[in-house]
């Protein structure tokens, strides 16, 4: 798909630009299950944030391979890959870069010189993102929401496109620094891994344990997938399903007038406006992915999870039922109806037709 005109894809029939997306990611999911055994609901979440133009935060215990679909998925768009290893004595300046005085040999005057650091990729695993004080993990938070770096009176730009993926480990939290609410909200998406099956998990101790190694090969260029990214902000998403979005953001804030009780009961503080934007591109990087030029309300559903699960907080009583983010959200999901063709904007509350049909009892 590799071409020299990041627009390319937007002078084409509409259908020809889905069909050649599409073609892309089953292109990208070959190459990365090469070397990836399984996880194709962790890759397609990867390649919705990715086309989608979002970063995304990988929750999942050690040996599930988070490290690698990265490094791999780099690999396979051809693009600039930097890897932070964040640990408690790491500093901003490990991450953005330092200034350093140098001389000028022919003047013998004396300067200052900024040396870029990691941050300047195009794919920047964080890995173990909760392993490093909240000042070293606020170095990231400009880089993801301006795509710039500020060191001392300098503002450098990040070359497009820019995705960073955290990864976390739910397991050991002695030494950790929880993420702030603030940074958690810049990730599009919380992905959480799961162990494979039983036939992943052979397959995988068989391909790990043999000296034969998969090549991955370059599918996409940055240009591509810049061009891609554009195109996606470009698929429509009518009135309706846009409504639908926000119903389900408003319906996760316990204060909201005619929020489901369940809400109140097991929800101290829900989704920020955030959430619905990210529902809504997420959901058009889904569609696109499957060849459509549309949004669905399945791909709503689908992306919903991901999005929100990072986004809703539970409270004691929550916590006492052993009732998690997930839970919820699924609650919410059966809860919430799509809004009907032709009332899009017609209740200035939303939840409250919810509330009158008596599903979120």
């Amino acid at each position: 798909m590799s071409t020299n005109d990041p627009s390319a894809l937007s002078k084409l029939a509409p259908e020809e630009a889905a069909h050649r997306v599409q073609r892309a990611g089953e292109l990208l999911r070959r190459e990365i299950h090469r070397v990836i055994i399984g996880q194709e609901q962790m890759i397609e979440e990867m390649l919705i944030c990715l086309f989608a133009r979002g970063h995304c935060l990988t929750i999942g215990v050690p040996g599930l391979a988070k490290t690698l679909t990265v490094a791999t998925m780099a690999r396979a768009l051809h693009l600039k890959f930097s890897r932070i290893q964040f640990t408690p004595d790491l500093m901003p300046s490990d991450i953005t870069g330092t200034e350093i005085i140098e001389e000028d040999a022919t003047t013998g005057k004396r300067g200052f010189r900024f040396v870029p650091g990691p941050i300047f990729a195009n794919i920047v695993l964080a890995d173990e993102i909760n392993r490093t004080p909240p000042k070293t993990q606020a170095a990231l938070l400009q880089a993801m929401q301006e795509y710039q770096v500020t060191a001392g009176l300098q503002t450098f730009e990040l070359e497009p496109p820019f995705f960073v993926m955290a990864t976390q480990n739910p397991i050991e939290q002695e030494g950790t620094y929880p993420l702030p609410e603030a940074q958690l909200d810049r990730f599009m998406l919380s992905i959480q891994i799961g162990y494979p099956s039983r036939e992943e998990e052979r397959r995988i101790v068989h391909a790990t344990t043999q000296p034969v190694h998969e090549q991955v090969k370059p599918i996409l260029t940055g240009r591509d997938l810049v061009a891609i990214q554009q195109l996606v902000r470009e698929v429509p998403a009518s009135d309706h399903m846009v409504d639908y979005a926000v119903d389900l953001v408003r319906a996760t804030r316990p204060r909201e007038p005619g929020a489901p009780g369940f809400i109140a009961n097991w929800l101290a503080w829900g989704a920020g406006p955030r959430a619905a934007q990210y529902i809504v591109l997420a959901a058009k990087a889904r569609a696109i992915l499957h060849g459509r030029l549309a949004v669905s309300a399945g791909d709503i559903r689908a992306v919903a999870r991901p999005v929100l699960r990072h986004r809703i907080f539970t409270n004691f009583n929550a916590d006492a039922e052993g009732v998690d983010a997930n839970q919820v959200i699924d609650k919410l999901l059966q809860t919430v109806p799509e809004p009907s063709y032709g009332e899009s904007g017609a209740s200035a509350d939303p939840t409250a037709r919810a509330a009158s049909s008596g599903r979120h009892r």
